[in-house]
């Protein structure tokens, strides 16, 4: 290496000090720069520098700890290597500093110190020789001998390693085409030693001597190779590779070594991760896909971005139950006790379970029904679902569908994008570790849409029992079986539901409580839960049920609900859905002080409320008791006057009752009042019912008439459709007012006179066709001056010839005049076939009305009937 054609280095260079490693000629390392000098060398000469000879610095050794580093130059180390600057990178984090990749050019030797600062600048003297990798003489005598002992040891170590990973095979090429006297530097820089050994590799100037340094360097990595591989158990099919190099670039590139122990362990995770796959029974499809991976894996750098991702991705595939399933419990009369002892009523739901375990065992592929429970609030529809599952033996898991407006949230985000991840199905599946649980999607009713997609859409393919043995997750990109899943849904209504997805569900409705249900509810697992999270027990605390019946009926409400009186179309329910900006309590007062809730949550809050009230006066008697002495027990009358008068109360009796007194003490007075008769003392007003996403609820029409032309006001944030029912009311009493005495002399009632009609609970939206007959009798009231009995409460669309057309919603409309304590049900005969859905006990308690025309409407809603002056024959309608 000594030919005069060799390209010289300066005779003048600055001297970079680092602490970092050895610098070999031929390798390539990391350097980071962070004292004053280096960073002073780093800013004018490489950041400054315009040519080639700029770029080059010298590498010097330093011996000294850097955390006890001066100002003062330490004694530099007088062989070095000179380096080219092949990237700059500057940082602020956590503190300035710089980081510098170094290509070691060769050896120098430092013969005079030329300056300190800013950085220091050394003469130098060139030890090596640089020249083009071409093949030179044979070295002969101990030399050749060294060399070739050399090579063939670093062939052994090349040939222990894996050669399907690409560094390696790279390595294996660069041996045979570099120079034998480059191979104990570039050798020495890869394998694992310390940098004691690489600076006596360093100083080894003469050639024969470098090949004795790096020779028992090598030995002893080899050695290491051969008893890690005796240590190891390798399976019959493994190839005699034992290790892959810890990936990167080989000379002239970047530097990498060979670490023993972590290759061993990423060696075992691989292949721990490919025994994995090959036990998780995966459809052949998806092991196709995951040897595929695996394959691609063992070959890509960790380094690789793509490395994190596939082994994510692996990782995902082995933890999907692809075959675990849980065996399903078939006992009827077990599971008809345990629904009954977690829920009463609930009649409907519970006999649709028995039939699923019914046939279960009479035939075990079924595949997992798909049910949608559609009710008011705090009716219990998530926690049913959660008995079904305890029931039937198998996990549960609860999907929140409130609010997602991404289909990427169902179906999952393709792996090509950042942070990718699968969807909530499949994340619930690995979640469970089964492939049979019970999802429950809460809230399908409330999905969004947005520009990311409509989730609504992509449950079509995993709530349609013909598509989802097969769905396919963009994550997964393999179909995955979920028809052996058990999906429940629950909405509050079907208007917001697509019908193509609606279609795909059976539909169980869940009817709001009546107030029986609620007493028996509340004593069968409101009470003890509440006394159980309150730290109570039944001795200290009783609530009778003549109690209960007043906090259902005075105390327990639903702040705000929304009228819907007919099915809307999805955007006006929505809209309807958004207009709560007031609490309705003082405007729609409930009628005999009856809750305004269909469900239990209020009464829950209400009996919790009671329970902390207990709880202070238990604690204080606790605190009292514990406060007084044996002594004390047995003092004059004195003593006792002077602890009453000083405040502090005796412990009360157990147990503590609850009664009204007690009730109006904790809870404040009566939320509700009576004020169906106070309403109804004016012509002009009648009660019409109404349908919610809440229950049932009554609703007043009030109309008033004054000097005018004849106009018609409306008002209470009425729809489109209810408006026309107030005009199709108008005109049907103005053609048949000679018929019902109503024109008062006059052809037209409304001649000379406006009419203003009011639908109370004006900031909340109303509409739909069912207020027909409602606004029809007000109507009717208020222009012959005679009043509605107080009693009566209606619904029906109507038409111009004074027909009466079905409804929907007719139980929970009935079920909430029952809570209102009214007698008399108006509605159209066309619904009589609803009515078998109603308790009997409720039916018993009211007398319904069936009428097909608008003149039963009126005689059924008017003490002795609605005179009119000639008869006319009855109209049927053929609708």
């Amino acid at each position: 290496m000594s030919s005069n054609s060799g390209i010289q280095i300066p005779s003048r260079l600055p001297l970079l000090c680092t602490h970092d490693g050895v610098l070999l000629p031929g390798s390539t390392m990391r350097i980071s720069v962070d004292t004053a000098r280096n960073m002073q060398l780093v800013k004018s000469r490489l950041l400054k520098g315009t040519s080639l000879k700029s770029t080059i610095i010298g590498i010097i050794p330093n011996t000294r700890d850097p955390e006890h580093d001066s100002d003062e130059l330490p004694s530099l180390h007088s062989i070095g290597t000179a380096g080219l600057a092949v990237q700059v990178v500057g940082s602020n984090w956590p503190k300035p500093h710089y980081t510098l990749l170094i290509t070691g050019l060769c050896r120098f030797r430092v013969t005079q110190l030329l300056r300190e600062r800013p950085f220091p600048v050394a003469e130098v003297e060139q030890l090596d020789k640089l020249e083009q990798y071409t093949e030179g003489d044979t070295a002969d005598g101990e030399l050749g001998e060294l060399s070739q002992r050399f090579y063939q040891a670093a062939v052994q170590l090349v040939g222990m390693l894996d050669m399907s990973v690409p560094v390696v095979a790279k390595l294996r090429r660069l041996l045979d085409s570099l120079p034998k006297e480059t191979l104990p530097d570039v050798l020495a820089s890869m394998i694992r030693t310390s940098n004691k050994e690489k600076l006596q590799v360093l100083d080894a100037v003469d050639l024969e001597e470098r090949f004795k340094k790096a020779l028992p360097l090598l030995t002893r990595q080899i050695e290491g190779l051969k008893l890690l591989q005796k240590t190891r158990k390798l399976r019959p099919d493994d190839d005699k590779r034992v290790l892959a190099i810890r990936k990167g670039g080989v000379f002239p590139g970047r530097q990498f070594s060979l670490d023993e122990e972590a290759e061993d362990e990423d060696g075992d995770d691989t292949a721990l991760l490919e025994k994995k796959v090959k036990a998780a029974a995966m459809p052949e499809a998806a092991l196709r896909v995951c040897l595929k991976e695996l394959r691609r894996l063992k070959k890509m750098p960790q380094s690789m971005p793509e490395y994190a991702l596939t082994r994510n991705y692996l990782e995902m595939m082995v933890e999907l139950p692809w075959s675990k399933s849980t065996t399903d419990c078939l006992d009827i009369r077990a599971a008809r006790v345990l629904l009954d002892n977690d829920h009463y009523a609930m009649e409907k739901l519970k006999r649709r379970v028995l039939e699923y375990l019914a046939v279960r065992q009479l035939k075990s592929t079924l595949k997992g029904p798909i049910l949608c429970f559609v009710g008011p609030p705090g009716v219990g529809k998530t926690s049913v679902g959660r008995s079904i599952a305890r029931t039937l033996g198998r996990e549960f898991h609860r999907i929140a569908l409130g609010g997602v407006c991404d289909q990427s949230d169902i179906r999952g985000h393709r792996r090509t994008y950042v942070g990718s991840m699968p969807g909530r199905i499949i994340n619930g599946l690995k979640t469970v570790g089964v492939n049979n649980p019970v999802f429950l999607l809460d809230e399908v009713d409330k999905l969004g849409k947005s520009l990311q997609g409509d989730p609504a859409a992509a449950l079509l393919e995993v709530l349609d029992p013909e598509q989802n043995h097969s769905f396919t997750d963009h994550y997964l990109n393999v179909p995955f079986d979920l028809s052996q899943v058990l999906f429940i849904a629950t909405a509050n209504t079907t208007a917001t539901i697509p019908p193509a997805l609606l279609d795909r569900m059976e539909v169980l409705q869940v009817p709001g409580y009546i107030q029986e249900e609620k007493v028996e509810i509340a004593h069968r697992h409101l009470i003890p839960h509440q006394l159980e999270q309150h730290g109570l027990t039944p001795q200290q605390l009783q609530i009778p049920q003549d109690t209960t019946h007043e906090i259902i009926s005075k105390y327990a409400h639903t702040h705000t609900h929304t009228y819907t009186l007919c099915v809307l179309n999805r955007f006006r329910q929505k809209t309807s859905l958004l207009t709560h900006v007031e609490d309705r309590r003082t405007r729609l007062k409930c009628p005999d002080r009856y809750t305004r809730e269909a469900g239990v949550r209020s009464l829950e809050r209400k009996i919790g409320a009671i329970c902390r009230a207990v709880a202070v006066k238990v604690a204080e008697g606790h605190k009292v008791s514990r406060a007084e002495s044996p002594t004390e027990q047995h003092a004059d009358q004195n003593t006792e006057t002077k602890v009453e008068d000083s405040g502090i109360a005796a412990p009360p009796e157990m147990p503590i009752v609850i009664d009204h007194i007690a009730l109006k003490d904790i809870l404040g007075p009566p939320l509700f009042e009576i004020e169906v008769s106070e309403r109804l003392t004016l012509p002009g007003v009648a009660i019409g019912l109404a349908w919610t996403p809440m229950g049932g609820e009554i609703m007043f029409v009030e109309a008033s008439r004054m000097d005018g032309e004849g106009q018609l006001t409306l008002t209470g944030q009425l729809g489109d459709v209810m408006k026309e029912s107030a005009h199709l009311a108008i005109s049907w009493l103005r053609s048949n007012a000679k018929t019902y005495l109503l024109s008062n002399g006059s052809a037209d009632p409304l001649e000379g006179t406006d009419i203003h009609l009011h639908f109370p609970a004006g900031a909340v939206t109303k509409d739909g066709p069912s207020a027909g007959v409602t606004i029809v009798t007000c109507l009717a009231s208020l222009l012959s001056g005679r009043l509605v009995r107080s009693d009566v409460a209606m619904t029906g669309e109507i038409t111009l010839r004074g027909l009466v057309l079905p409804v929907g919603g007719i139980k929970d409309k009935v079920l909430a005049a029952h809570r209102a304590n009214l007698k008399r049900v108006i509605i159209p005969k066309r619904n009589e076939k609803d009515l078998e859905e109603i308790p009997t006990h409720v039916r018993a308690d009211l007398d319904f009305v069936f009428a097909s025309t608008l003149d039963e409407v009126l005689n059924a809603a008017f003490d002795g009937g609605f005179p009119s002056a000639v008869g006319h024959p009855q109209v049927v309608s053929k609708l």
